[in-house]
C-alpha cells in the first residue's frame, strides 16, 4: 500500500477531531510542519495530532476554509472501489429497511460517511452531486461501485451544479455518467406519483427530506382548503389533495414547474381538486388578502432564504412577512405549517420567528408539533450543519 503523506494538527486542536467532528479547517493546521501549499486538491493524507499519532485519514483542499475532510478513522482506508462499495452498500441497507419503494436519498454526505457525495435514487435512474475537490476525482469509482450496489440502474446523471462547488475551486456541470439519463422521471412519495424534470429541475430533481413532514398532512387535511407556498412541483400540495382536501391552491413562480404541478394532478386524478397561481409568492399572497381569501390549511416550504450567515438579518424579515402573510389568510382554527431549509435557521429561531408573527398579527397559536428532515438525511452527531430541515405545525385559536 502507498503511503501518505501527513497533515499536522496545532497543539489542541486535534479534541474536536477525537470527538468525532470529520472537518479540519485550515486555521488548525500545523502549516509549518505540513505547508498546506505543499498539497494539491483532493490530496489523500493521513491527520496527525501535534504529537504525530494518527488521528483518521481524509482528503485535502488547501484552497478551502475546510481544508481536510476525514472519511475514515482506520489510516489504511483509501478511497477505492471497495471502501465506496462498503460504504454504499451500509446506506442502501438503512434505505431498504425504511422504504419500500425505490425513491430515497441514497448517500447524504458526511452523515453516511461519504463527504461531499448526495445521490438521489429514483428507481433505476440515480442523480449524484459531488461538492468536493477530493470527491470531484473519484466520481468514475462512484459510479462503479453504485452500480455494483444496484445492479439495475439505467443511469446516473452527475448534477454538479451547485453554487457550493464554488468555494472548493469547482466549475459547475451537468452531463451523464452512466448511461442516458431520461429528460423526465417518475417517483412515488406517500402512495402518490410524481413526475419531475431530472436535468433542470431544482438540486437532484426532487426533494426528499420533507416525506415525513408531507405525509403528517393527512392527519390535517380531509374535506378542507389549502393553500401550498413556494409550491415547485407540488409535492405538498398534490399529496394534500391526495390525502382529501377539498381544493388545493398552489403558488409557484416558475411556469415549468406550475406546468409540473398540472402534470401531477393529472397523473393522480386529482386536476378537479388542484389549481396553480403561477406567481412570485408573496405577490400572490398580498392579492389574496385583499380578495379575502381564507384557508384552513397553509404550508409555508420557501427555499434558504438564509444561504450565508451574512444574510441571516434579512432572511430573517422574509421568513417573518411570509409567516404574517399567512397567518392573516388562515381561518380560526386553521392549522399552519411553517418550514425553513436554512442550516443557519435554527428551531428556535423558526419559533422565534412564528412568535414574533403572531404578535404582530394578533393572532394566538399553539404548537402542535415539530418536524425535521427524514431519516434518509440522517443527522451526523457532531455536525450541526447536518440537522438543516425544521417544520413546524401551529393551530391558529
Amino acid at each position: 500500500m502507498t503511503s501518505l503523506h501527513s497533515l499536522r494538527l496545532k497543539k489542541g486542536e486535534d479534541r474536536r477531531i477525537r470527538a468525532g467532528h470529520p472537518w479540519v479547517f485550515s486555521n488548525e493546521i500545523d502549516v509549518t510542519a505540513t505547508p498546506l501549499k505543499a498539497f494539491m486538491p483532493g490530496d489523500i493524507v493521513i491527520v496527525e495530532a501535534q504529537d504525530k499519532t494518527p488521528l483518521g485519514v481524509a482528503y485535502v483542499n488547501p484552497h478551502s476554509l475546510i481544508a481536510a475532510r476525514l472519511f475514515s478513522r482506520d489510516s489504511a482506508a483509501r478511497l477505492n472501489l471497495e471502501f465506496f462499495l462498503q460504504r454504499i452498500n451500509e446506506a442502501l441497507s438503512l434505505r431498504s429497511r425504511l422504504f419500500k419503494q425505490p425513491y430515497y436519498r441514497l448517500i447524504f454526505g458526511e452523515a453516511d460517511g461519504l463527504p461531499g457525495l448526495v445521490v438521489d435514487r429514483f428507481a433505476q435512474n440515480l442523480v449524484v452531486q459531488i461538492n468536493t475537490a477530493g470527491m470531484e476525482q473519484k466520481a468514475e469509482i462512484v459510479a462503479e461501485a453504485l452500480c455494483a450496489a444496484l445492479p439495475d440502474t439505467r443511469s446516473i446523471l452527475l448534477r454538479n451544479d451547485s453554487a457550493v462547488r464554488e468555494q472548493e475551486g469547482l466549475s459547475r456541470e451537468v452531463k451523464p455518467l452512466v448511461g442516458t439519463p431520461p429528460d423526465e422521471a417518475q417517483l412515488e412519495e406517500n402512495e402518490t406519483q410524481f413526475t419531475f424534470p431530472l436535468w433542470k429541475g431544482q438540486k437532484t430533481g426532487w426533494f426528499y427530506d420533507h416525506r415525513m413532514n408531507r405525509q403528517r398532512l393527512k392527519s390535517y387535511v380531509n374535506d378542507l382548503n389549502v393553500l401550498d407556498v413556494f409550491s415547485y412541483l407540488g409535492g405538498w400540495g398534490v399529496q394534500a389533495a391526495r390525502f382529501g382536501a377539498k381544493q388545493v391552491d398552489c403558488i409557484e413562480s416558475s411556469q415549468s414547474a406550475c406546468d409540473f404541478i398540472m402534470k401531477n394532478a393529472e397523473i393522480n386524478q386529482l386536476s378537479a381538486r388542484v389549481n396553480v397561481i403561477c406567481e412570485d409568492a408573496f405577490d400572490a399572497l398580498k392579492k389574496l388578502r385583499e380578495q379575502q381569501r381564507q384557508y384552513d390549511v397553509i404550508v409555508l416550504d420557501p427555499p434558504a432564504f438564509v444561504k450565508r450567515l451574512k444574510d441571516r438579518k434579512e432572511g430573517i424579515i422574509a421568513y417573518q412577512r411570509l409567516n404574517e402573510f399567512a397567518l392573516k389568510l388562515l381561518v380560526q382554527g386553521g392549522v399552519l405549517i411553517s418550514c425553513s431549509c436554512s442550516m443557519h435557521v435554527s428551531m428556535e429561531d423558526l419559533m422565534q420567528i412564528l412568535q414574533r408573527a403572531a404578535f404582530r398579527t394578533q393572532t394566538p397559536l399553539q404548537i402542535l408539533e415539530r418536524g425535521h428532515q427524514g431519516p434518509d438525511h440522517p443527522i451526523h452527531l457532531h455536525i450541526p450543519e447536518t440537522d438543516y430541515l425544521k417544520a413546524i405545525f401551529a393551530r391558529k385559536i
